[in-house]
């Protein structure tokens, strides 16, 4: 049924491939800038099945000693995890199965890899549009932040449905009707106010929180067309 409603939103919103693929950029570069900010712990929430450039592995690339935890509630995704992705001798890489929004297994079982008096970078990319509830949302963003100590880093995408010249809002809503409507995997797109609002208790960092494209982009890449998807970094005070 996923397959049948993605196709549906490919009619609708022919641009999701490049949000994708600008989503997983975005990923390699907050990793590579929290890395160059002394960073070497990564909470990564609601991984997903294994693609290429994971968070470990771009982390581990440039400090082998860098540690990370994947949370998934998907047997099968935690099982390709395990079989395909493997850390550096000097690091670690492990995988908790969990509901994210059960804050406090997720912290409990991630604090066998991870050492949370030191500072963690929680990466929520991509699972945030999954919770339709707003304040639930809010909720368990703020108690996994009040789980990590100062110095550490949020990290968000999110499916958007603002409207610029360059992105339809109203075609981002159709797409999520139809994902809805034939039994896919349910999205909730939110306006860039409402994404910013997650940060709540952290220092947000420039440039905000804009289309995943436009954060930071690489030198070859600044010209890249806004996509449907947004991102921003906070910093915990430290």
């Amino acid at each position: 049924m996923d397959r049948e409603a993605g196709d549906a939103v490919l009619r609708v919103l022919p641009g999701i491939a490049a949000s994708a693929k600008q989503d997983r950029a975005f990923l390699g570069r907050a990793v590579r800038f929290l890395v160059s900010q002394g960073i070497r712990q990564f909470l990564d929430l609601g991984a997903g099945l294994p693609t290429v450039d994971n968070t470990h592995e771009v982390a581990q690339r440039v400090a082998p000693d860098s540690r990370i935890v994947y949370v998934d509630n998907d047997p099968l995704v935690l099982g390709h995890a395990r079989a395909l992705l493997t850390g550096t001798p000097e690091g670690a890489c492990d995988y908790i199965e969990a509901d994210i929004q059960d804050t406090r297994t997720v912290l409990s079982e991630a604090s066998r890899t991870l050492e949370f008096d030191r500072p963690v970078a929680m990466m929520l990319l991509g699972v945030l549009n999954h919770i339709l509830d707003d304040a639930e949302v809010q909720r368990l963003t703020a108690d996994l932040l009040r789980g990590l100590a100062p110095g550490g880093y949020l990290v968000i995408s999110h499916t958007c449905d603002a409207t610029t010249d360059e992105l339809d809002g109203e075609a981002m809503r159709r797409a999520v009707r139809e994902v809805m409507e034939r039994g896919g995997t349910l999205i909730r797109a939110r306006s860039p106010e409402e994404i910013e609002a997650l940060f709540a208790g952290t220092r947000l960092l420039d440039p905000g929180v804009v289309s995943c494209s436009r954060w930071r982009p690489d030198p070859l890449s600044q010209d890249a067309p806004e996509v449907p998807h947004y991102s921003g970094i906070g910093a915990l005070p430290s």
